[in-house]
C-alpha cells in the first residue's frame, strides 16, 4: 500500500513581521503567509494528495489573536482534505496555549472540520496510513519528542501494508534555527535520528524554514512563504514536499514551490560616478517593475560625487517606497569631482564659501567621527550654490 500527502511545517500565521516600520507593507507581509497555505491547498488537491500534514508551527505565537484564529481556521477549511497537525516550539501544547481555547474549538469546528490536532504521541491510523506524531508540549523540550517510538513496534501487524509517518519539530544536528528567527539553544528540542526504529517509511520534520533533506526518509519542508533572508546556498525556503510513501521502501519527494516574496541580497561599491547607472540596472534585474513583492538587503560601499549621491538617494528613495521592506547599510562617502570641489573652494566672487568648502572637503577626507557630517555639510553647501 502507498499513499500520496503534502508535508508542510513553520507556516507561523501571525508573524509580527516587527522590523518592518510601516504598517501598510507589514499586513501585506502577514496575509502572504495566509494566501501561501491556500497555494499549498490547491497543490495538494492537484496532485490528488490524501491528506496534508503540518509538522509543527502553524502559528507563531501559542496565543494567536482571534482574527489570526479564525483567518487560520477558514483557509484550512478552504483546502478540503484532511491537515494533520502537531505543536511546534512557537505553538506549543502546553498549558493555555491556543489549542486549549475555547474560541480555537469553536472556530476549528464551524470553520475546518478538516483539521485534526495531535497533541498526544499515540498512533492515528488514516485508511492509508499511520501517523505517530511527537507534538511539542513546551517550548523547549530537553528530551527527544521521538523517544516513545523506541518502544513502539512500528512493525505491528494489526496496521498491515499502510506506510508509517513520523511527524516531529526539533533540530536533527547542531544547524538550527537562525537568530533572526529564534533564539532557541541548539541543546533543547533535539532530534536523535541515530536512535529513531528504521520501520518507519517517512519522517516528516519541521522547525529548519529550508527544504532539507536529514536522511532518505527524513525530511525538512522549509516555511511556504520566506520570512527572512537565505541563510547560504543550502537553505531552500518557500516550498512544500508532495511525498509519496510505501511500506517498506524509500519515499519518492517532490519539491514544489509555493512563495510569492522575493527575498534579495545585493552588494555594490561604486568606484566612480558612472557605476550608479549600473547599480540601477542591477536593480532592475532584482525587482523589475514589482511593487509590494519584494524584500531587500542593500550593502551599499565606495565614493560617489555630490552629484551622484542625489541622484543615488532619489535612486533609494523609489526603491523603498516599492519594496515591503529595505534593509540598508550605506557607507557609500561623498567625494567631490574635481568639477564640483573647483566650483565650492574657487569662488573669487564668495571666499567665505571658498574657505568653508575646502575645510569640509578635508574633514570629509578623513575618517575621523566629523567626516559623515562633513559629507552631508559639502552637498548642502554645493546645492545652495546652484540655487543662486
Amino acid at each position: 500500500m502507498s499513499t500520496t500527502f503534502l508535508h508542510t511545517a513553520d507556516w507561523q500565521l501571525g508573524k509580527p513581521y516587527a522590523r518592518v516600520g510601516d504598517i501598510a507593507k507589514r499586513t501585506l507581509l502577514q496575509n502572504e503567509r495566509f494566501v501561501a497555505v491556500e497555494r499549498l491547498g490547491v497543490l495538494a488537491r492537484q496532485e490528488n494528495a490524501s491528506f496534508i500534514v503540518v509538522a509543527g508551527d502553524l502559528f507563531d505565537s501559542p496565543t494567536a489573536s482571534k482574527p489570526v484564529v479564525s483567518r487560520a481556521c477558514a483557509v484550512i477549511g478552504a483546502i478540503g482534505l484532511p491537515v494533520y497537525v502537531i505543536p511546534g516550539n512557537h505553538d506549543h501544547g502546553g498549558a493555555d496555549s491556543i489549542w486549549d481555547t475555547e474560541f480555537f474549538q469553536r472556530e476549528r469546528q464551524s470553520l475546518a472540520p478538516n483539521l485534526h490536532l495531535l497533541l498526544k504521541p499515540e498512533p492515528v491510523e488514516l485508511e492509508d496510513a499511520v501517523l505517530f506524531p511527537c507534538p511539542l508540549l513546551r517550548r523547549h523540550e530537553s528530551a527527544d519528542t521521538t523517544q516513545w517510538l523506541r518502544h513502539f513496534e512500528l512493525n505491528d501487524s494489526s496496521y498491515g501494508t499502510k506506510p508509517r509517518i513520523v511527524l516531529a519539530h526539533g533540530s536533527v544536528t547542531q544547524f538550527g534555527s537562525a537568530p533572526e528567527d529564534d533564539e532557541d539553544s541548539s541543546s533543547v528540542n533535539l532530534i536523535d535520528l541515530n536512535r529513531l526504529p528504521g520501520a518507519f517509511d517517512y519522517l516528516a520534520l519541521g522547525d529548519w524554514h529550508g527544504t532539507k533533506e536529514a536522511t532518505p526518509k527524513a525530511w525538512y519542508s522549509g516555511t511556504p512563504e520566506l520570512d527572512r533572508f537565505v541563510k547560504g546556498t543550502e537553505h531552500r525556503p518557500g516550498n512544500v514536499l508532495m511525498v509519496k510513501a510505501a511500506r517498506g521502501e524509500n519515499p519518492e519527494v517532490r519539491i514544489l514551490k509555493t512563495a510569492k516574496i522575493g527575498w534579495h541580497e545585493l552588494d555594490f561599491r561604486f568606484t566612480s560616478d558612472t557605476d550608479l547607472s549600473e547599480f540601477e540596472t542591477q536593480l532592475r534585474e532584482l525587482l523589475g517593475t514589482r511593487a509590494g513583492e519584494d524584500v531587500l538587503q542593500l550593502q551599499l560601499a565606495g565614493s560617489l560625487g555630490i552629484e551622484a549621491c542625489t541622484r543615488l538617494e532619489n535612486i533609494l528613495e523609489s526603491t523603498d517606497s516599492r519594496l515591503l521592506r529595505l534593509k540598508l547599510n550605506n557607507s557609500t562617502r561623498v567625494t567631490p569631482t574635481p568639477e564640483e570641489l573647483e566650483n565650492l573652494t574657487l569662488r573669487a566672487s564668495d571666499p567665505l564659501i571658498s574657505r568653508v568648502a575646502a575645510r569640509l572637503a578635508e574633514l570629509a577626507h578623513n575618517s575621523g567621527p566629523q567626516s559623515n557630517t562633513a559629507q552631508v555639510a559639502l552637498r548642502e553647501l554645493y546645492a545652495s550654490t546652484l540655487s543662486r
